[in-house]
């Protein structure tokens, strides 16, 4: 390896938060079964700040409700090994979707588009539910 092509890959490593071979791809199915029934805490790798709060209602239904805002219902899909969700307050129509994997041990998901690289780590996941009305039939 020439010296130019170890400091490319030394500057790639240190500005990925996640080095690739220290994390382990799951399916999305390997994801659901986890959370199916249960209520998870995302919070933004690294820093830690609550992104939402998700209760899965079952494998194609949950529920997403941010600080100060209402519940909203999504539809779960899972095409091409990414885990996606189309909420009802979606404008354009298109699903949210994400690479699910473990780092450490924890579970996280990475969104699945190539312009931007947001983290978000399973820091919680209960049994309790958000109590949201009109929970429509999964």
């Amino acid at each position: 390896m020439t010296i130019g092509k170890a400091i490319g890959v030394a500057a790639l490593v240190a500005a990925c938060p996640l080095v690739a071979f220290a994390q382990t791809r799951i399916t999305p199915e390997a994801f659901l079964e986890a959370v199916q029934g249960k209520t998870v805490m995302f919070h933004e790798f690294p820093t830690g700040m609550l992104v939402g709060t998700e209760e899965f209602l079952s494998p194609t239904l949950s529920v997403w409700r941010m600080e100060g805002r209402g519940c909203v219902y999504g539809q779960i899909t899972t095409p091409d090994g990414k885990l996606c969700f189309l909420y009802d307050d979606d404008t354009d129509g298109l699903p949210v979707c994400w690479w699910t994997f473990q780092y450490e041990g924890r579970l996280m998901v990475r969104l699945a588009s190539l312009n931007q690289s947001e983290i978000q780590e399973v820091r919680s996941v209960t049994e309790d539910g958000l109590n949201c009305p009109s929970t429509p039939i999964s």
